[in-house]
């Protein structure tokens, strides 16, 4: 394994909507789509991250309905960024539901954001977002830790 140089908290946010399509968006650091998530900042709880960063990424309001789960196998958490950075993340993932505002890309973070049918994922998805997937649809009360 390379060298990590930094450990963050990271947060990650499932939203479905009706047709229970997944809500996903393209990445700009990365350039892949993904379930939208982010970083926990000094002094907020992981909740409040997932709120604040659906509401910076999508210009939604939600409420949090459930944890799915902790992530944090190197196998899966670990990402080496363009500038050669390479970052553990431990991420909190959470359902969650909309209850305000107009989907929008909202973010230079973001170059786009859509809803996609679950058995049409794009190709060029963040490998471990089909594992968050996946554990979010599972009828279980526990959360996974992974």
């Amino acid at each position: 394994m390379k060298e990590i140089n930094e450990l963050k908290a990271g947060v990650a946010i499932i939203i479905l909507d009706e047709d229970n399509r997944v809500l996903l968006q393209k990445r700009a650091d990365v350039g892949l789509w993904g379930i939208p998530s982010g970083h926990v900042e000094i002094g907020e709880t992981v909740s409040e991250a997932a709120i604040r960063e659906m509401k910076e990424e999508t210009n939604l309001d939600i409420r949090i309905t459930k944890l799915i789960g902790v992530y944090s196998d190197p196998d899966s958490q670990v990402f080496s960024y363009p500038k050669g950075k390479i970052v553990h993340f431990i991420t909190t993932c959470f359902l969650a539901e909309i209850i305000s505002g107009e989907l929008r890309c909202n973010s230079s973070e973001s170059l786009d954001i859509q809803y996609f049918e679950q058995q049409a994922l794009p190709a060029d998805l963040l490998k471990m977002h089909p594992c968050w997937l996946k554990d979010a649809l599972a009828e279980r009360d526990l959360a996974f830790i992974r």
